[in-house]
């Protein structure tokens, strides 16, 4: 567990270092900024990481989480608006907790830091487990959540999402998946190249799927997620009971 605590981290942290902050997007065009919005609304929307069954009046989920974005589609673009080198992938680490309520409903909160740029984001998620699950029967649940970015003078984005997902306890292994949708609203604070307006507001599609491992009274997740058939890798080590 102290290994893979640490590669978390590892990948938290050691950002590539052509990362460098988005201070550059009166160089972009319009198709450019839709492309880059894109990228990075997928990268930022919410990552739940977690089953579908409730966590009860009583329980906590809490944990450090990475997640991992393709980034290969604004790749260059990305050198534009910040001046630097391209990249391949953002990795975005966060600290994440989850709480559970009385009536099948959770919420959950994050807040990330990405090192080597001026990139902050926080989030949260309100579910409620339509079947709460058991022995037999899967668990169900809706969520509705957002995402905020801090930090990017240039650039607001937020994201909304709602989505249903499914998960089926067996001994300490939980597998899950759904389906959802994003919605991504990103503007500039600056006008583009020849003057454009830089505006964008978009829906993705989003499925994920993903497994949790509880052992005892540590916990590790992983989630694969495709919104807007742009891939995230998430992993989340931390404590659940």
């Amino acid at each position: 567990m102290k290994k893979l605590l640490a590669l978390l981290c590892t990948l938290g942290i050691a950002q590539t270092a052509s990362a460098a902050n988005i201070s550059n997007l009166g160089a972009l065009s319009q198709p450019e900024f839709r492309t880059l919005s894109e990228d990075l609304g997928a990268a930022l929307s919410y990552k739940p990481v977690t089953p579908a069954a409730p966590l009860g009046t009583t329980g906590f989920d809490m944990g450090v989480e990475v997640t991992q974005t393709d980034m290969s589609k604004s790749s260059q673009i990305w050198s534009k608006a910040t001046g630097g080198s391209p990249i391949n992938n953002l990795y975005i680490p966060k600290l994440h907790i989850d709480k559970g309520l009385p009536f099948g409903i959770d919420v959950a909160a994050f807040y990330s830091k990405v090192p080597t740029t001026n990139i902050a984001l926080y989030g949260g998620e309100l579910r409620y487990a339509i079947l709460e699950g058991g022995v037999t029967q899967p668990a169900v649940a809706i969520r509705g959540s957002f995402t905020k970015l801090s930090g990017v003078d240039q650039l607001s984005l937020d994201t909304k999402g709602i989505d249903l997902s499914i998960s089926k306890g067996f001994a300490m292994f939980t597998p899950y998946a759904g389906i959802g949708q994003v919605w991504v609203n990103s503007s500039a604070n600056v006008t583009g190249a020849g003057g454009a307006a830089l505006s964008q507001s978009f829906t993705q599609g989003k499925v994920f799927v993903g497994a949790n491992l509880n052992l005892g009274f540590s916990n590790l997740a992983a989630e694969v997620d495709k919104t807007g058939g742009i891939q995230s890798i998430s992993m989340k080590l931390g404590f659940r009971f």
